[in-house]
Formats: C-alpha cells, structure tokens, sequence
C-alpha cells in the first residue's frame, strides 16, 4: 500500500536529481521552476504526512487561490468570487468531516452559486456569472478528492507534473502534429511521451492501475486544455503571476484537476 512515507524518499530523490539537471541546462527559467518545486513539494508533503486534516488544509490554501484566480480570469465580482470560495470550501470541510455528504454539499453550493445573480437581479450578465460560477464550482470541488485519496493523490500529482514536463519538452524537440487548437505548442508527440513518462512514474511509486493510468494519460492532458480553453476565451497568457517562472496556480494544478476527475468517475 502506498504512503506518505513511501512517497518522500522519492520525491526528494526526483527534486535532487531535477537540481542537477538544471544546473547542467544553465537555463535561469528552469532554476527558477527548480526553486518554486523545491518550496512547494516538502510543504505539500508534510502537510499530507498529517493524515486527512493536512490533506484538507492543502486542499482548502489550494482551492480558495484557485477560485481567485479564476475569478479573476472570468472578471467575476466579489459576491461571485466570495461566495464561489465559500461553496467549494464546503465541499472539501464535507469530504473531510462527513465523507457521506458531499454530492449534498455540492447541490448547496450550486444553489448558492445561482442565487448571487439571481438575487442581484443581473438580467444583462448573469446567465455568464452563473454559468462562470458552475463551472467554477465543478472544476475546482474536485480539489476535495485529495482528502480521502491522501497518498494515492499525492502520487497522481507528481506523475501528473512529470508528464507535463516531459510533454513540455519532448513536444519542443520531436514536433508533429498539434495536439488541440487550443493549446498550439501541444503536440502529440510530447503528450504520449508525457504519458508514458507519468505511467513509469506510477510505476515507480507502486501506484499503477488502470484508473490512475486514465487519468495520468487522459485527464492530465485535457485538464490542460480545459485551462487554454478558459484562458482564450478571456484573452489571457496566464492564470496568475505570482509564482515565480509558472504563472498562477490553475497553471500548475490544471492537468490534477481533471486527473482527479476522471480516477474519481472510474474508481
């Protein structure tokens, strides 16, 4: 069975030897990539080495700066973006103290999504603020499958992260055809190497099978694109700004996102 403690020596081997390899590329957008990883992975996996609360603390910080984020992708007004954090931190409090609760806490949050508009009377622009809020609500609650997951989550998302940078790169060096209009620098040379990179990572952590094998090769790579959908739709290169060398979080959480969907549906 897969565990924290399992999952640290490997994710501290990963980060020694990415050091190195950066160093060699000389590339300063990759050292500061490396550094960004390098604070953020031993936080993350010490807050899940807590059990079900550290998972829910990083999936509630992860998901109110998501909804930020988003919200202020889509322009949505403060009512909008208050109420949106409030609902999918319902959903992750629920799946953390009453696991049997969710999909109720999903409806809750999904009324009180379309009452911001509705009360507000917003005849010009609330089908956008409703339709914005929704989806807001379904693409980021998912967050909340991180606290019953604990270290199977934790191993979705580095195998996620290593197959968008093998994506990243490989897609550089071989070419082909584009993956998607969406997303024009995606190709699907670098998204099968990208897959098969993240299920040698599965592989590598004891955590293959064919659910978490889906959503590694199938979820990672459309929640990118759902992502560059949003983005273009609103004109936008990023999410965010904030972290150094990556843009915003949604940047680096997009391909989890759907991941976690697609295991959630065939688990």
């Amino acid at each position: 069975m897969i565990t924290v403690a399992s999952l640290a020596p490997c994710l501290g081997g990963a980060l020694a030897v990415g050091g190195v390899a950066v160093v060699a590329s000389r590339r300063r957008e990759l050292m500061v990539r490396w550094c960004a990883w390098a604070l953020g992975v031993p936080l993350v996996t010490g807050a899940f080495w807590l059990g079900s609360a550290g998972a829910a603390a990083v999936a509630a910080v992860v998901a109110v700066i998501g909804v930020l984020e988003f919200g202020g992708l889509l322009r949505l007004a403060r009512a909008d973006r208050a109420v949106l954090a409030a609902a999918v931190l319902g959903v992750v409090a629920t799946a953390w103290l009453a696991p049997g609760e969710v999909f109720r806490a999903l409806a809750a949050g999904a009324l009180a999504v379309a009452a911001v508009p509705l009360l507000a009377g917003d005849a010009e622009h609330g089908l956008r603020r409703l339709g914005a809020g929704l989806l807001g609500l379904a693409w980021l609650s998912v967050l909340a499958a991180l606290v019953p997951l604990g270290a199977v989550g934790l191993a979705l998302f580095v195998a996620v992260s290593i197959a968008d940078i093998v994506a990243y790169f490989t897609g550089q060096r071989l070419g082909g055809p584009r993956l998607s209009p969406l997303s024009p620098a995606k190709r699907w040379s670098g998204t099968l190497a990208g897959a098969a990179a993240g299920l040698g990572v599965l592989a590598a952590l004891s955590a293959l099978s064919w659910p978490m094998a889906v959503a590694v090769a199938v979820g990672g790579p459309a929640g990118d694109l759902l992502e560059s959908m949003v983005k273009r739709g609103v004109r936008a290169k990023d999410a965010g700004g904030w972290i150094p060398g990556s843009g915003g979080l949604l940047d680096r959480i997009d391909s989890l996102l759907v991941a976690l969907a697609v295991l959630l549906v065939l688990s």
